[in-house]
This record gives structure tokens, sequence and C-alpha cells, in this order.
């Protein structure tokens, strides 16, 4: 399979590296330095392109891979308030989008233990919920994607909590999830829910002990994607 990596940072090396290691070929290595090359790649010869660059690159990246008609893998987070319009584009080109705030399938059955933790608590009014995020200090966004996913399912599961905030000292008002975020080199990722009350506390968390976990992920999303359509997500891909 020829794969093209929008973004070559961390991440996109790895998952190069992986992408290579299972038989398949890199058709092009996109950064900011080289965003001009885009003009001169064949779009006909790119089976798919995965997409780990940075907030400001990566709406205009997944565009024009769209619009060409190729599948995108991203998992860039700190652009999503541009998701409809990709997701339009998408339907409009006939391909398909797969976006994940996070590909590891560890973080993604977190994800459900999450919800369902929140589900148990739901009427357990004594406890104080929060919510703590560890990377590393190259990450730009904060907080992170993994961790907006899981308050909304803490949101989504919980009527005393409406929303959230971004807070150094963990203080938000009424109805708000606190998520605090801490940029810690050389931090991978590491998210932590807390049920706190006079009595007791109940924690669970998920610790990342390298990026590999999730490059992989994203490798074998662009193995399943290749002739599917649509909009597409980590739920489709593990079917839950």
């Amino acid at each position: 399979m020829n794969i093209l990596l929008l973004g070559y940072g961390k991440m996109g090396k790895i998952i190069g590296e992986i992408a290579e290691s299972r038989g398949h070929h890199i058709s092009g290595k996109i950064n900011i330095d080289n965003r001009g090359d885009l003009d001169t790649l064949d779009s006909s010869k790119i089976d798919v392109a995965i997409e780990f660059s940075q907030p400001d690159a990566a709406f205009e990246n997944i565009s024009w891979a769209i619009s060409k008609g190729i599948p995108v893998v991203s998992g860039t987070t700190g652009w999503l308030d541009k998701k409809q319009d990709i997701d339009d584009l998408t339907v409009k080109n006939a391909t398909a989008f797969f976006y994940a705030s996070n590909f590891s399938v560890g973080v993604n059955i977190f994800f459900k233990v999450n919800k369902f933790l929140a589900g148990l608590m739901k009427d357990q009014e004594d406890y104080k919920i929060s919510l703590e995020e560890v990377h590393h200090t190259e990450k730009k966004d904060a907080p992170s994607g993994t961790a907006i996913t899981l308050a909304e399912g803490i949101i989504g599961q919980i009527d005393r909590v409406q929303d959230w905030k971004l807070s150094d000292n963990g203080e938000v008002p009424s109805g708000s999830l606190p998520i605090t975020a801490k940029r810690i080199d050389p931090a991978p990722g590491t998210h932590i829910i807390r049920y706190q009350s006079e009595i007791d506390d109940i924690e669970i968390t998920h610790t990342a002990h390298s990026r590999k976990g999730f490059a992989l992920g994203a490798v074998l999303v662009s193995e399943w994607i290749k002739e599917k359509k649509g909009v597409l997500s980590m739920d489709d891909f593990l079917s839950f």
C-alpha cells in the first residue's frame, strides 16, 4: 500500500517506520518545510494519507487529500471546530475520513471504562470529579484531544456536569469539569480521572509508555480504511 505522511515529526517518523516494517511504501513525507511538494505528487498513486501534523496545518492538509479523493486517517487535535467542513467534503468527494483523538487500542478501551464508571457515579453527588492529563512539552494544544474525549464521556453520563474547563488549580464554576493539563518531558501521555469525596477516592488511569501504540494503531486503521467510504471513527474500527 502507498502511504502519504502529512506531518513528519516524531509521530510521523514512527508511523513511517512501522508502515515500512509491515511492507508498505511511503509515497511522500510532508512537513512545514516542504509542503509545496504536494503539487508534484501523483495522487492516483496514493492509497491513503496519514495526517499527524499541527493544529494550524491539519485542516489544509486534510482538505487537500480529501479533495483528491485520497482516504485520510487523522490524529491531529486542536482543529475540530472545522471538522464538519471536512465531513461534508468527504461525502462530496466519495472518499473516507477517519479521525481519532487517540489511536491506541488501550486508550479506546479506557474511553469505555470511563463512560461505564461515569454511569455508575451519576447519582453520587458527594464526589467531586476532575481530570488530569500529562504530555510532553512539544504538544501544542491543551487539553489534549484524549482528555476532551474523556470529558465528553463523563458529560454524557452525568447530568450535573454540563461542560469542561481548563484549570491550573482545579477550581472551575459549578457544573463544569476541571481539566488540569501538564507538560512534562518525556511523558508520551497520562490521563487520570478522579472522583473524590470526604469518605474515599476513586481513580482510573491510563499511562502510555511510548508513542508506538498510537503509531501502530494509525497504520492498522490505514490498512482497514482503504476500500471504505464515509466519515469513520474508532468505534467503527473496533466495532464498539
